[in-house]
């Protein structure tokens, strides 16, 4: 157990701080609420608009709203949630100063660059900040910790999405295409120019086969140190004709507000009794969906004292229980499965 772990007890519960109640931010709320066996004392939401309040409509008087401008991180709160990306780093901050720990439901590299700035500090304090706690990066991270699992070596590591969560998710990924990504390549960051790198990939159906290319993505930034010794890491997102050329154009038509489907694909080549190996893991559903599920699962996790250390880190490094926080995804109604079948 690390650091100042809270498990509930009485009537108490845990006390949690949310920060955007948008695609993602809603469903961490609900899943919280409904996570069974866990029980949630007070959830308080901090937004920028009274459209908070609309949307956490019929959660129960668990839930408060208030504004987030000026607001400041309770004494005693167990965990606070950041779904938003405005600011993370200062949230964040404030949260440790607080005592509570973080789950930051964010892939946007710069943000995910400063909040593991923070591992100092969070060391220092015994508490943890799970950084990407999304779809992918998120639940690709633990696919990958899961992976290794049947490996004695893993020198590859090959993340694919496909599809984006809310507006700002779909934005983000729209000017990643255009952007530069950096891969780990033989012990070093090699950088490249996002919309290249053509690769047919399969994904867990529904989807099925998409090209996919560079971008500028974070999930190697939150893997290579996950995997002392691995030579590559790489990720690519799925994108059409349409979406390369335009990509560094303003978006031509609004996002949709919580995203379609989508999909994320994780493969490991290493060896195993001597012999390589290609092991392929992955899950398709809305992925405001699935980040909600997994932010909410690191959510519990962090406040209960399970994951493995203190520090800044993505949950490939967080989690050393990769099967059984996998469960507790699967039990939520998020489809998980393997090249062969089905991740019981």
């Amino acid at each position: 157990m690390i650091g100042p772990a809270r498990r509930p007890d009485g009537g108490n519960g845990l006390r949690i701080v949310l920060i955007g109640v948008g695609a993602v931010g809603v469903r961490v709320a609900r899943h919280l609420l409904g996570q069974p066996g866990t029980q949630v004392g007070s959830i308080l939401v901090l937004a920028r608009d009274a459209r908070a309040v609309t949307r956490t409509e019929g959660m129960g008087a668990a839930v408060s709203v208030r504004p987030i401008r000026g607001a400041r991180i309770p004494e005693g709160t167990d965990v606070v949630v950041i779904a938003r990306p405005d600011d993370a780093t200062a949230l964040a901050s404030d949260a440790l100063r607080a005592g509570a720990h973080v789950v930051a439901a964010l892939d946007d590299p710069h943000h995910v660059r400063h909040l593991l700035a923070l591992d100092r500090t969070a060391r220092a304090g015994g508490l943890s900040v799970a950084v990407g706690t999304t779809m992918a990066p998120g639940l690709s991270c633990v696919l990958a910790r899961y992976g290794a699992c049947f490996l004695d070596e893993v020198h590859q590591i090959h993340v694919a999405g496909y599809g984006t969560g809310g507006p700002a998710c779909a934005r983000r990924h729209h000017a990643a295409l255009s952007s530069i990504a950096t891969d780990w390549y033989d012990g070093a960051w090699r950088r490249r120019q996002g919309g290249t790198g053509r690769e047919l990939m399969w994904f867990p159906p529904p989807v099925g086969a998409a090209d996919c290319y560079r971008g500028r993505l974070v999930d190697p930034v939150l893997l290579a140190p996950a995997f002392p010794g691995v030579r590559r890491v790489s990720a690519r997102m799925a994108a059409t004709r349409r979406d390369r050329l335009s990509a560094p154009l303003p978006m031509l038509r609004p996002p949709h507000p919580e995203g379609l489907v989508g999909a994320a694909r994780v493969e490991l080549r290493g060896t195993r009794d001597g012999v390589h190996e290609t092991l392929i893991f992955g899950s398709a559903g809305r992925p405001s969906l699935v980040a909600g599920t997994v932010a909410g699962v690191a959510a519990v996790w962090a406040a209960t004292g399970r994951f493995a250390r203190a520090g800044a880190a993505g949950l490939a490094e967080m989690v050393d229980e990769p099967g059984a926080f996998l469960r507790e995804v699967a039990q939520r109604g998020i489809t998980l499965s393997a090249f062969e079948g089905a991740i019981g």
